[in-house]
């Protein structure tokens, strides 16, 4: 074993540059969703360019460092998709052959017919829209009907939006599954996702009681694989739902990037070894999809500022994986992911500093590393670990 412990830390939706067949996934143009932040002001990431960020390729504003703390490369997104969890299962070594399937025009009337007839309600909505202005669409009608709104977006999603006080959080879940049981075959989304909301008109605000109901995974892939050798796994964030909490040791769940970096750290004390496994959603939820740069680049320098407490929880065994799952460039007229590169740091007291380890053929190459070093390894990925140990 190389490294007792592996911090995995996914920036979701922190892509790097456009794949060279990103116009076959919908993109309205080439994304570039670091690249484009840094383009528009300077980005405040000294700890993130010493680690070797600003090393993978040029970005405006931002320095590469002339001796990189850590290692550092770009993967490639080798499966068919651009959303959460297509990328998420590439890491752990499931290449999926074709893509899940999409609605932009909505869901079909005879499954939503049977949807309505199995939570005894009707639904509003049934378009492709952002959950917040879907919100403010049908907000009213939602309180004065007791209909959930079911919208879906550019990716492979059954989304349901209610109000906590309409709809209790339990029943919300409820119809969650129902969708999810009702959702197989040629209709198999990736995700149902329950979307809770409260406030009053026109001030609704989505809640944290968010809940993801995913595809269970094929077997084999990378945390049953690190179950199967007695690996502890801890999951941060919203790693637990996309994987059904497969192979997770112990859930932490976060409410904003800020709580799962806090609850990052007390993974990391809370295990001798094995793998803390973190997904920092805010990027992608707050910003991309509400395309504000601005606040993206805030939240891009607020974990800059918080690698020095990670790199100080750190013991002399231990390695650090940053990386994203996919792109959703807040500067373009779309409010939808990109198919993007995405960043590979790897650091640690004891890695290897200043490895180019490339572009990589994909995400899967991260999950095999972090196999290899707990003695185990997946179907798919080429292993960096002899680069970085």
């Amino acid at each position: 074993m190389a490294f007792r412990r592996i911090a995995w830390i996914v920036l979701d939706s922190v892509g790097i540059g456009a794949m060279p067949d990103w116009q076959a996934f919908g993109d309205d143009r080439a994304g570039d969703t670091l690249g484009h932040c840094a383009s528009l002001r300077p980005l405040h990431l000294p700890n993130l360019c010493s680690l070797g960020l600003a090393n993978i390729r040029p970005f405006d504003h931002l320095t590469a460092a002339s001796a990189p703390r850590g290692s550092f490369g770009r993967c490639t997104l080798a499966s068919p998709g651009k959303d959460t969890t297509t990328g998420h299962w590439e890491m752990v070594g499931i290449h999926l052959s074709k893509p899940f399937p999409l609605y932009p025009n909505g869901f079909p009337a005879d499954l939503m017919a049977e949807f309505e007839r199995r939570i005894g309600r009707g639904t509003l909505g049934n378009y492709a829209a952002s959950g917040t202005e879907i919100i403010k669409q049908l907000g009213d009608e939602h309180l004065a009907t007791g209909k959930p709104i079911v919208y879906t977006s550019a990716d492979s999603v059954f989304q349901i939006a209610a109000h906590e006080g309409v709809i209790p959080i339990p029943e919300q879940y409820r119809i969650c599954e129902i969708a999810r049981a009702l959702l197989t075959g040629p209709h198999e989304v990736g995700r149902v996702i329950a979307r809770p909301f409260e406030g009053v008109s026109p001030n609704f605000t989505r809640t944290t009681n968010r809940h993801d109901y995913a595809v269970p995974p094929p077997e084999g892939m990378l945390l049953d694989q690190l179950s199967a050798h007695g690996v502890p796994v801890v999951s941060v964030g919203k790693i637990a739902d996309i994987f059904l909490g497969r192979g997770v040791t112990r859930s932490l769940k976060t409410k904003t990037n800020a709580d799962g970096m806090a609850k990052t750290l007390e993974a990391l004390a809370s295990i001798e070894s094995g793998l803390v496994f973190v997904n920092l959603v805010d990027f992608d939820m707050l910003f991309g999809h509400r395309n504000d740069p601005e606040g993206y680049s805030k939240a891009l320098e607020a974990v800059d500022a918080w690698v020095p407490q990670l790199e100080a929880a750190l013991g002399p065994e231990d390695l650090v994986v940053l990386t994203a799952d996919h792109g959703c460039d807040p500067t373009t007229p779309s409010t939808d992911h990109s198919r993007e590169y995405v960043p590979l740091i790897a650091f640690g007291p004891k890695a290897q500093s200043g490895a180019n380890l490339g572009t990589r053929g994909s995400l899967a190459d991260i999950g095999q590393t972090v196999a290899e070093n707990f003695g185990t390894s997946i179907k798919t990925g080429t292993s960096f670990l002899p680069s970085i140990r």
